[in-house]
């Protein structure tokens, strides 16, 4: 990757002797406690590999069954641990019993989106009203806004929900307060030791905040603010037999595409409720994801994969380059026809989304041949890229330097003629790029910023760029050199191609719901054959392996957005020459002609030692 290689070296032996892959990779199995992995196994009549795929993720004997089952009613916590849950569930149940007019301020990405639409959803069914406000991404920019705050007020909004921002808009809120608005905030971004004027800030990332569920998305928070009202509002004898109370659990499915989608991560109650909300999602009682499903060709039951790759990607682009609201309102809709076309819609702009990706990116990929090789930070800038599409290119400049990354679009037009660069950042797994952000506020580097661990967002000055990416580098470079920056791929063990079978694949997938936290399983296939391999789409390669001397089963394989780097070349020359390679990557189903199979899902090769 960079000079940061140079950092000291992993000490443990490489796994399959691989020093240095295709990639550049060292390959390393994961630290794994072989007895605990073996009674892992016999616990959960699991064969021995998938006892230290559990081992790998921390999981102890004591840990094992809420890892298998994660409950909700285990892990649910009581919505009034987390401070201001009672105050803002007291004042939303009185607005909703009186009638007051309500407002809620969302924002513009899946969170957000899935966040709004849950809270729509829950006023609806409690026979309310709720006034959505989705800001314009390129006009207002994220998070509350006075002008807008304002005019909700001028509408008659007594009582606004700001559902994933809120936790850093000082000015806006006190602005809020002065013209009568009570504001209550559902967030989960890092919050500083003073908080905004509102009537209610809930998140579990507040620094005042009880420990143990600081990984929730913002879309997690909102459902247990709604439990928190339901509650509430059952409690006062709201409901009746003409009224009923609504069923939440209805709603996982809107829960599970925003956690996945924020890459928070899946662990404790995270796993329950994308595990409970992919159920949900599979009986597609949500008109709105039904058809987004339909749009975007999703023939199997969806798992993360899906969610993260295929749905939330087309509910972004709404915000990224059409629509801003587009998102939020096919989420609310249930009406099919109304929701085919707002489906199709988002289809039409995620592909105008990609082409404008795409020229963001090879501008991006030229800034990057600038950056020192020895920086912890990836930061790259320039006038004329989209805001809407920074935060996609910042993750493919992740992928490319192996470091954290941030994208920033310059704007000429600030206010009183000042130049100013709207960010969009990502890291890897073990560096903090949101507590970063928070840092260089505080600073005085930006004119606002924030996020989580592996996403965040700024707006600065271009003047104080330079000093911005001196900040950063500094605040990061050890965190970035203790993560390894990525020059390590990790591996759960070894597998045969015969043994990549479907019985594997399904009780690979008792382990999940995999993403952010809770990675997928990763496993070698050692000195496979690569008996074809063709180039698929524009990017992929598509491949037929088999075992060392060429005969026996035979794997389905493909290596995603390959051909352009070292591994889609390294599998069409092995092809070629018939030289054996070891194999890294996935066990994923694949769905032909309603036969359910398995293939290779391929992230790294080498060639075998000696």
């Amino acid at each position: 990757m960079n000079g940061l290689l140079n950092a000291p070296a992993v000490s443990e032996t490489p796994f399959l002797g691989v020093t240095r892959s295709v990639q550049g990779r060292r390959w390393r199995l994961r630290n794994t406690d072989e007895r605990l992995a073996l009674a892992l196994a016999q616990q959960a009549s699991l064969p021995e590999i998938l006892g230290r795929v559990l081992a790998g993720r921390g999981i102890d004997l004591e840990m094992l069954e809420d890892y298998l089952n994660p409950s909700l009613r285990r892990l649910l916590p009581d919505p009034s641990r987390f401070r201001d849950m009672d105050a803002a569930a007291d004042r939303l149940a009185t607005a909703i019993e009186k009638d007051e007019k309500v407002a809620v301020f969302g924002d513009y990405d899946v969170d957000g989106a899935t966040s709004t639409a849950l809270l729509n959803r829950f006023f609806r069914a409690v026979g309310r009203p709720l006034r959505v406000y989705i800001p314009d991404r390129l006009k207002e920019g994220y998070g509350p806004n006075a002008p807008a705050l304002r005019r909700l007020a001028g509408e008659g909004v007594k009582v606004v929900v700001t559902v994933d921002c809120g936790t850093l808009a000082f000015a806006a809120l006190e602005d809020a307060a002065t013209v009568g608005l009570d504001v209550i905030v559902a967030d989960h971004h890092l919050a500083e030791p003073d908080l905004p004027r509102a009537v209610a800030i809930v998140n579990p990332n507040r620094l005042d905040e009880q420990p143990g569920f600081g990984q929730l998305a913002a879309v997690g928070v909102t459902f247990l603010l709604v439990v928190a009202v339901n509650r509430r509002l059952r409690e006062r004898g709201f409901y009746n037999t003409e009224r009923p109370e609504p069923n939440l659990m209805g709603w996982l499915d809107l829960v599970a595409l925003g956690t996945v989608c924020d890459v928070v991560p899946l662990t404790g109650l995270n796993r329950a409720l994308v595990g409970q909300g992919l159920k949900i999602l599979r009986g597609r009682g949500n008109a709105g994801l039904a058809a987004l499903a339909d749009v975007a060709g999703v023939n199997e039951p969806p798992g993360t994969y899906h969610l993260g790759f295929l749905l939330g990607p087309r509910v972004n682009a709404g915000g990224r380059v059409g629509q801003a609201d587009l998102g939020t309102r096919l989420l609310s809709c249930d009406d099919p026809r109304e929701a085919a076309a707002m489906a199709a819609e988002l289809d039409r702009y995620n592909r105008e989304r990609q082409e404008i990706e795409a020229g963001v990116l090879l501008e991006a990929m030229q800034e990057l041949e600038h950056v020192p090789e020895t920086a912890a930070l990836a930061l790259v800038a320039r006038q004329g890229w989209h805001p809407g599409v920074i935060g996609i290119v910042a993750a493919r400049i992740r992928e490319a330097a192996g470091r954290p990354s941030f994208v920033i679009a310059l704007d000429e037009n600030g206010p009183g003629g000042v130049v100013l660069g709207k960010g969009s950042g990502r890291s890897i797994p073990g560096v903090d790029l949101g507590a970063a952000v928070v840092a260089a506020s505080q600073a005085g580097l930006l004119v606002n910023g924030g996020g989580h661990a592996m996403a965040a967002g700024l707006t600065v000055e271009a003047s104080k760029l330079n000093d911005l990416k001196a900040f950063l580098n500094e605040r990061l470079c050890d965190a970035v050199i203790r993560a390894g920056a990525s020059a390590s791929l990790g591996f759960d063990g070894a597998v045969g191609i015969g043994g990549c079978n479907i019985d594997l694949y399904e009780k690979l997938e008792q382990l999940g719901p995999y993403g952010s936290g809770n990675p997928e399983p990763r496993f070698a296939l050692t000195a496979a054959r690569v008996i074809t391999a063709d180039v698929v789409g524009e990017k992929h390669v598509r491949c037929l392996l088999a075992g060392g001397d060429g005969s026996g089963p035979r794997l389905k394989a493909i290596a995603f957005r390959s051909i352009e780097g070292e591994l889609g070349p390294a599998l069409l020359q092995a092809r070629q020459t018939g030289a054996p390679l070891h194999l890294g990557g996935h066990l994923r189903a694949d769905y032909w002609r309603g036969e359910r199979r398995v293939q290779f899902v391929l992230e790294d090769a080498a060639q075998p030692a000696g």
